[in-house]
């Protein structure tokens, strides 16, 4: 079927320009995003492309969809795998929700190691949710700002306009830059000279983010708002398009995917509704990581720099970028093991995961998700709802599955959420062995021995559920 691309609706009429500068004087951080020079005639092969229908280059799905959020001015990117025509008609159709502060690409690395292609080969219509400021999704704008954004996003220079201006902001980021710096040298138990030169390229790199940031007000959300508003929006449009038979969707999360999952569950429970989910699976995620070894607890002083000097967003992709020449090279490869496993991925896809994958988030959204560390675990940002007191209530099936030598959600962590489900509803598992293969963070969903050890018990456990 041809790729299709669905623009979102004009927006309605806002400020003039003239009012929008008189605003922006007033407020420093709400300058109108500058418009790059495009040549006209690329510009015209752009709105050509958009008005044909064509997907930036960058999307690898059948289809990409752009949806709007109500009351918000993003517009969510959601890529479609159809579902093969030889394979077994399935009877609901499958939602996959990726990490904090990553994009589709995770669950699509090549056409060897993509979840979401050999998800569709089994029958199912598979759809990826990149939340707002994730991958190509983007705010609503012009259609001269629209061609500059499926431009920019088809390099993947960058994903949607970023944030804000500050005079001090460069001073900010360098602190930042150098907490990174110490992370990474107690992570690989070494002494300075080692990572020499990191912090000069982080600073480097941040002062060239500090250059791109615009219009602060659009970064400024938390974990809640995915959960109250992008989900909700994702899953009502796929039930539009899939036409199944039951408004219904089976729904898998790789580690944020799989904690707004179970939060979504927790509230459903809570209230005593139906989350519109026949079941849903996890991989490498918890509400709850204070009893765990997380490697997640090194980058907590990433939060306290964001919330101390009021850094409004980490440029977490930026970060990661930087880095990886100087923590991911043996001798030391404490990056490389947050990812995979040793020998479970291609040097060439954990560097495609590393440079493409990840991006900016607010520092709203990762202190929310900081109180996953603290006791109790997650709650909503009032600080009042435990996500993970309620996860007991829910009357979803689920599947947790846990790598057994994933840092960043160690089996330990999965368990202590899992172990509060419902034992009837509940498919627990630690995938790996004493003597290998042996699965990380991203090994459950695009490591090498993923097919053959990982996704059949996920295409198992939907199947049991996937009936009207």
């Amino acid at each position: 079927m041809a790729a299709l691309l669905l623009l979102p609706p004009a927006p309605p009429a806002g400020p003039s320009r003239s009012n929008r500068r008189g605003a922006a004087a007033a407020n420093p951080w709400a300058r109108p995003p500058p418009l790059l020079p495009v040549p006209p005639a690329r510009r015209r092969r752009l709105r050509a492309a958009l008005v044909a229908g064509e997907k930036p280059a960058i999307c690898t799905a059948d289809e990409l969809h752009h949806v709007p959020v109500s009351g918000s001015p993003w517009n969510l990117a959601l890529w479609r795998y159809l579902p093969s025509p030889n394979a077994i008609r399935r009877n609901h159709p499958l939602l996959l929700l990726s990490g904090v502060g990553t994009n589709a690409i995770g669950y699509d690395l090549s056409p060897e190691a993509s979840f979401s292609r050999h998800m569709s080969s089994q029958g199912f219509d598979t759809w990826i949710l990149e939340v707002r400021g994730a991958g190509l999704s983007a705010r609503q704008m012009d259609c001269e700002e629209a061609t500059r954004s499926v431009n920019r996003m088809s390099d993947w220079t960058e994903s949607v306009s970023l944030a804000g201006h500050s005079s001090n902001m460069v001073g900010q980021l360098r602190n930042l830059s150098q907490k990174l710096v110490d992370i990474i040298g107690k992570g690989q138990n070494m002494v300075p000279p080692p990572l020499a030169g990191l912090q000069e390229r982080l600073s480097s790199t941040l002062e060239d983010f500090q250059k791109q940031l615009d219009v602060i007000e659009n970064y400024d959300w938390d974990f809640d708002h995915y959960l109250e508003e992008d989900v909700p929006t994702a899953m009502d449009y796929i039930r539009t398009c899939s036409k199944s038979k039951e408004s219904k969707l089976l729904a898998i999360g790789h580690s944020m995917g799989g904690i707004l999952l179970y939060a979504m569950l927790s509230r459903y429970g809570f209230k005593g509704k139906d989350p519109g989910l026949v079941s849903v699976a996890t991989l490498g995620s918890s509400l709850d990581y204070t009893s765990s070894r997380s490697s997640l607890k090194w980058l907590l002083p990433l939060a306290e720099p964001a919330q101390a000097l009021n850094v409004p967003v980490v440029p977490i992709g930026d970060l990661i970028a930087a880095a990886h020449p100087f923590a991911s090279r043996p001798p030391f490869s404490w990056l490389n093991l947050q990812i995979s496993a040793q020998k479970m991925m291609p040097p060439e896809l954990v560097e495609k995961l590393v440079m493409k994958n990840f991006g900016t988030v607010p520092a709203r959204l990762l202190l929310q998700l900081t109180t996953a560390f603290q006791e109790g675990g997650l709650r909503d940002r009032s600080g009042t709802f435990f996500y993970k007191d309620h996860i007991g209530k829910c009357n979803v099936p689920i599947l947790a599955l846990a790598g057994d030598l994933d840092l960043v959600c160690p089996p330990d962590a999965v368990y202590e959420t899992a172990k509060l489900i419902p034992e009837r509803l509940l498919t627990y598992k630690v995938v790996g062995e004493p003597g290998g293969p042996h699965f990380a963070h991203y090994d459950l969903v695009g490591g090498g021995m993923a097919p053959t050890q990982v996704y059949p018990r996920i295409i198992q456990f939907l199947n049991r559920h996937d009936k009207i």
